[in-house]
């Protein structure tokens, strides 16, 4: 092959994972003509039934005006493959009224309680990481005010102690414990951020000293220690996720939050794309790239056998293609990194593995 075309007919492949095409919605073969959705079903495992692309979920639903938002559906709905007009496949959906389940208190109020969408992605799955970890910045993390210690001298804390803080906060405010675990790193050795575990929650009881509170530590994961910071608690559980497909983002998967040095399915990773690259249901691919391969009599990695006689070979380094081998759903944003679930792997994912458009 001549050697112009052969550089371009590789850079083509690389960008592979970048292009995008227009993607056609095909529907699996064996997908349910009725399926009723189950409590503890999930978004992500019904359009897994439906497509290949579980992110093309809302094309399902283009001729059902009536549904403004494809992403929220609730136990009990009845979910129908039929033909538009067009004589397209499309979902047709059958709910019945939405009836609020009252309960009453036990000073006798009323509460009424509205039914809830199954969420995106396995809460169950995700839960730990969404309440326990978070990625912060340095001078964010430092910032935090933090646990001085207690009258009896000690160096750790557990649930119900009360301990001495260094700012005075609300005396109705609700507080979490954290703790720096990890600096994380991209691909390239930049600094990306500090990776903090959320070890406890917290409570003011006294905000009336000078420049201190008095915190009593509640519900500790972890003993909690002197020096550990604290912050106002947040909500948790995200809002609605809407799935929707990466386009030209590309980025690493540069950890993982369960020191893993092989991923698979439902393993949680970090990626280096932040809040201006990705947001809340993102779905990209994952893609792995073999080493360079040195063209000569007898083709051999770089970096294999003699690796500085391969660094001044005078023969050419094919770059090999970076072939898909999974995917994920982002579903935790912020400043520089994300959290995300991977949802689907065809073989073991490590820290260097290419993210893009699925």
């Amino acid at each position: 092959m001549n050697h112009k075309y052969r550089v371009f007919f590789l850079l083509i492949l690389m960008l592979v994972p970048s292009l995008s095409w227009a993607d056609v919605i095909t529907i699996k073969a064996d997908a349910p003509q009725k399926y009723v959705v189950q409590k503890g079903d999930t978004l992500w495992d019904i359009s897994r039934m439906y497509l290949d692309k579980p992110w093309l979920w809302p094309e399902l639903w283009r001729t059902n005006t009536h549904i403004q938002n494809p992403h929220l559906i609730y136990p009990g709905d009845e979910l129908n493959l039929i033909k538009n007009a067009q004589g397209d496949l499309v979902l047709s959906l059958v709910r019945e009224t939405a009836k609020a389940e009252i309960k009453l208190t036990p000073q006798g109020t009323k509460t009424e309680k509205t039914p809830t969408a199954i969420p995106a992605l396995p809460w169950s799955t995700i839960k730990p990481f969404i309440e326990n970890d978070q990625i912060m910045q340095t001078m964010e993390y430092n910032g935090l005010p933090q646990i001085l210690g207690n009258q009896d001298g000690a160096v750790m804390f557990a649930t119900s102690n009360i301990t001495l803080s260094k700012a005075t906060w609300s005396a109705s405010g609700d507080l979490r414990v954290l703790r720096k675990q990890n600096d994380i790193f991209d691909m390239n050795g930049n600094f990306v951020g500090v990776q903090v575990r959320h070890v406890a929650d917290a409570k003011v009881i006294d905000s009336s000293l000078d420049k201190q509170s008095l915190i009593k530590i509640e519900q500790a994961s972890y003993e909690v220690k002197r020096g550990d910071k604290l912050a106002p608690t947040e909500e948790n559980q995200p809002t609605v996720i809407e799935l929707s497909a990466a386009d030209t983002q590309r980025g690493f998967i540069i950890d993982d939050l369960e020191q893993h040095s092989l991923l698979g399915k439902f393993n949680v990773v970090i990626i280096d794309l932040g809040a201006n690259a990705v947001s809340l249901g993102t779905v990209m691919g994952i893609y792995a790239q073999g080493p360079a391969i040195i063209d000569e009599e007898q083709p051999k990695y770089v970096g294999e056998n003699n690796a500085l006689a391969s660094a001044f070979s005078l023969n050419e380094n094919i770059i090999q293609p970076a072939l898909k081998v999974g995917e994920l759903v982002v579903f935790k944003v912020f400043d520089k990194a994300s959290y995300a679930l991977i949802t689907r792997s065809s073989t073991v994912i490590s820290r260097g593995a290419i993210v893009a458009n699925p």
